[in-house]
């Protein structure tokens, strides 16, 4: 699935009428940056931080941002997080959906402006 297709089924699932799906909508929102950490890596295991590694070789972060950017990436993906709390289906509503597809979703803009920058994605 493209990035693109994973930011609308979230928005679709999290604006489902009657009943919205929550769950899924962030799974698809987390899947949108998995996606493009792929494209950017190489390689289909490639994490954020190898990601950030490779663009900050040619776009430099600043520190703390990066570190943030790795610590929110972590709060989607560790044992505690976001993905943890959907398995157990604790306190999951609209308005942490509607965070993580809107955090997601500029993210990925963010790593692919940067990434067309650096030319390691094609425009477009």
């Amino acid at each position: 699935m493209t990035i693109s297709k994973h930011l609308r089924t979230a928005l679709t699932l999290l604006s489902k009428k009657p009943k919205p799906d929550y769950r899924n909508s962030i799974k698809e929102s987390i899947s949108s940056i998995e996606s493009l950490v792929k494209q950017i890596t190489g390689k289909e295991d490639g994490g954020l931080a190898q990601a950030l590694s490779i663009l900050d070789k040619k776009v430099k972060f600043h520190g703390a941002f990066k570190s943030g950017l790795l610590n929110f990436y972590g709060y989607t993906s560790d044992e505690g997080g976001i993905r943890h709390a959907i398995l157990e289906e604790k306190d999951i509503g609209f308005d942490e959906a509607k965070y993580m597809l809107v955090s997601c979703s500029a993210l990925v803009n963010f790593l692919i402006a940067k990434a067309e920058k650096a030319g390691l994605l094609k425009d477009g």
